[in-house]
């Protein structure tokens, strides 16, 4: 339902200067359609309300334009329009401080969202002390001379370690017979030749066989012993 004539001029009115603009007809129409009011209540209400000298307008050609009437608004001099600088001044500042203590603020929250809960602390202090336990049962264990290893991934290594030692004896033996097969009627110096050739000995580089082959026996007279 439409609002009557003299409410939909009180309406008009308002909006006009509210907004101290200049304004058509079509703006005032799009801007009060939340009132149900039709383009031509509008218009006719804009017309009484110039007639009577309410508000004022202008004709452009065919179209009429509407503005408040400026006397009826309180116009600051100098020195009003000085202080109000002032106070906008000190409101820019004021909201620059509550910027800057919300952006404060957020930032705690964030780190405080970040940080575990009391259940989460308790939770890791579980998974921790089971950790420590675990680590001080075996560190017990190697202390009391107790073998980790399992015997099956022992023997594992040892053969394979066996198998690498036994290859080295038996290319140092091939080597040593093409060596002297070589050498044999050779009159060079066999230490330049060898430093000719690239040829490096075991002992060249600080590896021994023997030592190697030794490591075995000890390590079964060890396991024999335990």
């Amino acid at each position: 339902m439409a609002p009557k004539s003299d409410n939909t001029e009180a309406i008009v009115l308002n909006f006009v200067n509210e907004q101290n603009r200049p304004l058509n007809s079509q703006n005032v129409a799009d801007s009060l359609q939340k009132y149900n009011l039709k383009k031509t209540a509008v218009q006719k209400a804009l017309d009484n309300l110039a007639d009577s000298g309410k508000i004022s307008f202008k004709e452009y050609g065919k179209q009429k334009i509407y503005i408040a009437r400026q006397d009826q608004f309180d116009i600051p001099n100098n020195e009003e329009l000085n202080q109000m600088k002032e106070q906008n001044a000190k409101l820019q500042e004021q909201l620059e401080e509550q910027k800057k203590t919300i952006t404060r603020v957020e930032g705690e929250i964030r780190t405080l969202q970040s940080n575990l809960t009391l259940e989460q602390i308790r939770e890791k202090e579980a998974k921790l002390r089971k950790e420590i336990k675990e680590m001080e049962d075996k560190l017990a264990k190697l202390r009391g001379g107790v073998t980790l290893v399992k015997p099956e991934d022992r023997k594992a290594v040892e053969k394979m370690y066996l198998e690498k030692v036994s290859q080295w004896r038996k290319r140092k033996r091939m080597f040593k017979d093409i060596w002297d097969t070589i050498t044999e009627n050779s009159s060079k110096d066999l230490k330049e030749f060898k430093e000719e050739l690239g040829i490096e000995y075991d002992e060249d580089v600080g590896v021994s066989l023997q030592a190697f082959s030794d490591l075995v026996q000890h390590g079964k007279k060890r396991a024999r012993g335990h």
